[in-house]
């Protein structure tokens, strides 16, 4: 785990099968990181009287959470939202999200690549690092296997991306993937095997699927049957992302706290 204290306390808050995961690396737009933007919130003033009174307020339900939070999304064009509305995409929706969930400056910048591999992703790097995030959304992997790169290859330019993010402060997240059996058995299950061994190996926290319950379901799918239609978006923050995301950010919450209190 990194250490948050300093960072934190500037910022708080904040395939299914790939089913034709060829077609993925077809895609070749490009799409900008926006920078992060940083917004101190002021905890609420007490008030001092000349009179001895003790008052009690409580705090309402939907009250701001204490700072902001950047979080990265890092992906290929399932990170991009390539197909639907600059809205409809997950980093959008998951920024709206967490700003209803009290984040009010929270950020999600979307640095989604369509086409991309895991090798043009860390030659990137460099490039999103600049956006200082407090936590990142690794999804990467679709396109080398449409390729038939081999499988070491690919877990070790994860495991690259993830320890440089993690050197430059960033919490990781890291969503699984899967590819359907035209490649051959041994490469699907140990293509497959890679996230969870790497999220072990080196203490990120994993999305098992990253497309789960809506990989394959035509409804949630646009026309390609690959890439998410808004609505399989929503499915994918709401019940893939959320519950892993919401508990790191508590976590950080947590250890900037027992920082401050040891101070």
């Amino acid at each position: 785990m990194m250490n948050v204290s300093s960072r934190f306390a500037r910022r708080l808050p904040v395939v299914a099968m790939v089913a034709v995961v060829m077609a993925i690396s077809g895609c070749q737009k490009n799409s900008e990181s926006a920078d992060a933007q940083n917004t101190d919130i002021q905890a609420t003033n007490t008030q001092a009287t000349t009179n001895p009174v003790t008052t009690e307020t409580t705090a309402p339900v939907n009250q701001p959470v204490d700072s902001s939070i950047t979080v990265l999304a890092l992906g290929d064009s399932l990170t991009e939202g390539l197909g639907v509305a600059n809205d409809a995409n997950y980093p959008a929706q998951l920024e709206t999200r967490l700003q209803e969930l009290g984040y009010k400056d929270a950020k999600v910048i979307n640095s989604g690549l369509s086409g991309e591999t895991s090798t043009g992703l860390v030659n990137r790097l460099d490039w999103v690092l600049q956006t200082k995030p407090d936590v990142t959304i690794l999804t990467i992997g679709a396109n080398d296997a449409m390729r038939g790169i081999d499988v070491a290859t690919v877990e070790a330019n994860i495991r690259t991306a993830i320890e440089r993010l993690q050197d430059n402060g960033s919490e990781v997240i890291l969503g699984g993937m899967q590819i359907y059996d035209n490649l051959g058995s041994d490469y699907v299950q140990s293509f497959a095997a890679i996230y969870p061994r790497v999220a072990e190996d080196m203490n990120v926290t994993l999305i098992p699927f990253f497309l789960a319950g809506v990989g394959g379901d035509p409804e949630l799918n646009q026309a390609d049957a690959i890439h998410p239609t808004k609505e399989g978006y929503t499915v994918i923050v709401n019940d893939n992302i959320l519950p892993i995301l919401e508990p790191t950010l508590e976590n950080l919450k947590t250890a900037d706290t027992n920082t401050v209190n040891t101070k």
